[in-house]
């Protein structure tokens, strides 16, 4: 089950956005593929963007880093959690105002360079407080950021991701920073900017304007729920952190429009799938076998996979078991083999 005889996935939208590690890059080399499939866009004359919660770099900072790794990218194409919650309040706030900035410089810029002004202190008369991850935050930034909101100051964290990851492993995001605020406070921020909050993706797709909006992503509980909130379309790609036994699992607000192993599925109609799938999606077919799905017959795994998450979707078990030899060589290329 494609997207349509003939049909490419990416010619239904006005505007592509990507999500950065897992689906561009895996650390600080670009995903196979990554290079030729946004080139190939840009040569086209697509509208393109990138998503990230990463709040301690700025949109041109960004661009730079992808361009580095080949992958060309301009300051406007790209959509921080840091510059949303600027423009966010920009939105919301008198041109000017006063906003107590938890964070680096770059989430301070990206203030400026929207008519408002970042401050340090609770006494500079914030009329909101923006909270982004920073390595050199500390207890007398959390302190003035408690005082601020205390006095009515909105309250806007750009991420509440709890870790993020480094090469000795996860470290401390800027969820675990809003988490000391929650419980100084008593309450939530008033916004959550990044994903899986929809405010991240609802500002793309405004900048895009007319046309639809598709969002790859390569995590179920970021890109593809914050996708759904947004009222988005999503293409799962395998290339990163949520695999087939996690899609298949997936509770109603985590499932992807569409599943492609990797990028080309934009371009290549037989390599995307829409699901879920009929269950005999594809000549697979799926039966349940006590506490298991039982995949039986041949074809494309992708196909499997669908019809696979029309059954499981039904509520029906998610563990699965091989019924043919096909069957059992399309669980392996899934990751869903024993």
């Amino acid at each position: 089950m494609t997207t349509g005889a003939g049909e490419r996935l990416v010619d239904g939208y006005a505007l592509v956005v990507f999500d950065l590690d897992g689906v561009i890059y895996l650390i600080d080399r670009p995903v196979p593929g990554a290079v030729e499939a946004v080139g190939r866009l840009h040569a086209e004359g697509r509208s393109v963007a990138y998503a990230t919660n990463n709040a301690s770099r700025r949109s041109s900072e960004v661009a730079d880093l992808l361009t580095g790794m080949g992958v060309p990218a301009r300051p406007e194409e790209v959509l921080t959690s840091a510059a949303a919650a600027a423009e966010l309040l920009r939105d919301r706030l008198p041109a000017g105002a006063a906003v107590l900035v938890v964070g680096t410089e770059a989430l301070r810029a990206e203030l400026r360079a929207v008519g408002l002004t970042p401050v340090s202190r609770a006494d500079e008369s914030p009329l909101a407080v923006v909270q982004g991850f920073g390595p050199q935050v500390c207890w007398a930034d959390l302190a003035e950021a408690s005082v601020a909101a205390r006095g009515g100051a909105t309250w806007v964290a750009t991420n509440a991701d709890p870790t993020l990851p480094s090469g000795r492993g996860p470290l401390p995001g800027n969820g675990s920073l809003v988490a000391v605020l929650r419980t100084a406070l008593g309450r939530d921020p008033d916004v959550i900017v990044g994903k899986p909050e929809p405010a991240l993706f609802t500002t793309a797709a405004r900048r895009a304007g007319q046309g639809r909006t598709l969002l790859v992503g390569d995590r179920l509980d970021t890109d593809i729920e914050g996708a759904r909130r947004a009222g988005l379309d999503s293409l799962l790609v395998l290339t990163g952190v949520s695999d087939a036994a996690e899609l298949l699992a997936a509770p109603a607000h985590r499932r992807p429009t569409y599943v492609s192993m990797d990028l080309a599925g934009l371009f290549d109609p037989a390599a995307v799938v829409r699901v879920p799938g009929p269950a005999d999606a594809g000549g697979w077919s799926v039966a349940p076998r006590d506490d298991t799905l039982e995949l039986r017959g041949a074809g494309r795994p992708l196909d499997a996979l669908a019809a696979l998450c029309g059954a499981a979707w039904s509520g029906r078990a998610a563990l699965v078991r091989p019924g043919s030899a096909e069957a059992e060589k399309a669980l392996a290329e899934l990751g869903l083999a024993d």
